[in-house]
């Protein structure tokens, strides 16, 4: 996604202050209540955080830079969010972490850094731009040969249409309304065949199950509304 590329509307939506970004019950709650899931599922895939490289693509306020940052991984961590990525810088100083935080879209970082990233993560951000392809495409071209790729997005399924639009921002209240447009949501499979389109072998599809009574996130088999994707960029030969 570049500047030119991205949707404003959906820009606007999460270029909130770090009062929203940091308020475990405010307008980004949910994101408070899966980031430990999403943490452990990254850990567990890439072996650890400690000493790897990372980056993460449209890191909003920083919610999962920070986590990452804290298991001992070097952050790089872009958006095009300027409000959100000064809440980010704001929060991380605060805390004593040293986190890259950058106003930069990813085909730019792409073309100054390619292959610099051992792990590169790019979650919650596919279902809200108008190309997918291109945060796809550079994430591919960032991480290095044999390091990861983690995606998360929405599945279009009816599950995800009444869970991620119908209760989360309608009935509980969960997330602002107008979120999320299900016509973005995207099928495993779908985004399986992109990353293999530029050269990531998918590794791994994991569920992603959140409760709204507990607000609680579990990693699970039912890949049926949110899901995390694991690619490996094949080793040099």
């Amino acid at each position: 996604m570049s500047a030119t590329t991205a949707d404003q509307a959906e820009l606007a939506k999460f270029d909130r202050p770090g009062a929203d970004w940091w308020n475990p019950d405010g307008p980004f709650c949910t994101l408070h209540d899966i980031n430990p899931a999403r943490l452990d599922y990254i850990e567990r895939q890439v072996g650890g955080l400690d000493g790897k490289r990372v980056l993460d693509i449209g890191c909003g306020g920083g919610l999962l830079a920070e986590a990452m940052a804290e298991r001992g991984a070097r952050v790089t961590a872009i958006d095009l969010a300027e409000t959100a990525l000064a809440a980010a810088r704001e929060h991380a100083t605060a805390r004593g972490l040293d986190i890259d935080y950058r106003l930069q879209d990813a085909a730019a970082l792409a073309a100054e850094a390619p292959a610099a990233f051992t792990v590169v993560t790019c979650l919650e951000l596919l279902e809200h731009v108008p190309e997918p392809d291109a945060p796809i495409a550079a994430a591919a071209t960032l991480v290095a040969p044999g390091g990861w790729v983690i995606f998360s997005t929405l599945n279009r399924t009816p599950r995800a249409f009444f869970g991620a639009i119908v209760a989360a921002e309608y009935l509980f209240g969960l997330l602002p309304r107008g979120t999320h447009d299900y016509a973005r949501f995207i099928r495993p499979s779908e985004l399986a065949a992109a990353a293999r389109t530029h050269g990531l072998e998918p590794v791994d599809v994991t569920g992603l199950c959140y409760d709204p009574w507990r607000r609680r996130a579990r990693l699970a088999r039912d890949v049926s509304i949110n899901y995390l994707l694991c690619c490996r960029r094949p080793p040099a030969a």
